[in-house]
């Protein structure tokens, strides 16, 4: 029996997917929660965390959830995801991405192949991982490319590393060179793709959080409003 914990903010939505999985023969329905505390408390009982992917989701909660529950394998439930996204959290330890639009034979099925050891990302997905280019951060790279996301400038960073403004601008330029961008705009948009949900809110990551590394789709155009 895949003890299953389920989590989101919608209530209509928690109810169709709880009828869901409870009609499975062999797939259980723990906890529904509503809270991310609520997820902290009643993972540690639960096989497979399917969580809904809403703003209160972000790198951090993710990354303690797997350290607090490591044996707990967590699915994110999206009707879109950014490949930048995806990526990042695939890094983090999360095993699948299910689309919230598939019917209830998928979502029964992605729940049971994941308590198993398999992972759950669909092929456009995946396509789309083969068609980007990974591009590996150093700690401070990753600290750098994470505040100038927040729209900080040159002298802010540097205050918040503990650098000098100098430094700050060596980064930049390297930064620059290494990612192929012409400007910090153009960095600090890719920065805040792969820090944000595919509709374009950025997650509430704490200052200091460091990018592991920048997925850089190319094939995706940047909305007309952000290069405006």
């Amino acid at each position: 029996m895949t003890r299953t914990l389920f989590y989101t903010d919608e209530p209509v939505l928690a109810q169709g997917v709880s009828e869901v999985i409870s009609a499975a023969a062999d797939v259980e329905m723990r906890n529904i929660c509503t809270t991310i505390s609520e997820v902290r408390e009643y993972a540690v009982d639960a096989d497979v965390l399917l969580m809904d992917l809403t703003s209160e989701v972000t790198f951090a909660v993710l990354a303690e959830l797997k350290r607090a529950v490591p044996a707990c394998k967590i699915v994110l439930w999206a009707n879109r995801i950014s490949t930048e996204l995806a990526y990042q959290a695939m890094g983090l330890g999360v095993r699948g991405i299910l689309r919230s639009t598939v019917g209830p034979e998928l979502i029964v099925k992605c729940i049971q192949r994941v308590h198993q050891g398999e992972l759950w990302f669909e092929k456009a997905l995946t396509d789309r991982f083969l068609s980007s280019t990974r591009i590996p951060l150093t700690k401070r790279e990753g600290q750098l490319v994470s505040l100038l996301s927040q729209g900080m400038k040159n002298k802010e960073i540097a205050a918040q590393l503990r650098i000098t403004e100098g430094t700050v601008k060596v980064y930049l330029s390297k930064l620059f060179q290494k990612v192929g961008v012409k400007d910090r705009f153009e960095l600090a948009l890719y920065g805040l793709k792969n820090l944000s949900s595919d509709q374009g809110q950025p997650a509430d990551v704490p200052h200091l959080t460091v990018l592991r590394s920048l997925v850089i789709d190319r094939t995706q155009q940047l909305p007309p409003s952000m290069l405006a």
